[in-house]
């Protein structure tokens, strides 16, 4: 089989959720102090904390596609 009909989707969106995750928690670190921002959320710095959230799921799919890569193809024909 060849190498592009091995393409994991969890690579793609893993790699969108890393990206996502760090622009959010880099404005998040850079926004923490401004109370005005955050009052509704009860001056907790949220754009921060979701956006590391983000960043470690998107590394966490982007482990298990790119491990999922490693295991050997079915060659019995089944699917």
């Amino acid at each position: 089989m060849s190498g592009s009909a091995r393409f994991d989707i969890r690579i793609a969106i893993g790699a969108l959720f890393f990206a996502l995750g760090a622009v959010l928690a880099f404005y998040g670190f850079f926004t923490r102090s401004n109370a005005q921002l955050y009052a509704r959320s009860e001056n907790i710095p949220i754009n921060l904390w979701w956006g590391l959230i983000m960043v470690v799921f998107g590394i966490v799919m982007i482990f298990f596609g790119t491990r999922a890569k490693d295991r050997p193809l079915h060659t019995d024909g089944a699917p």
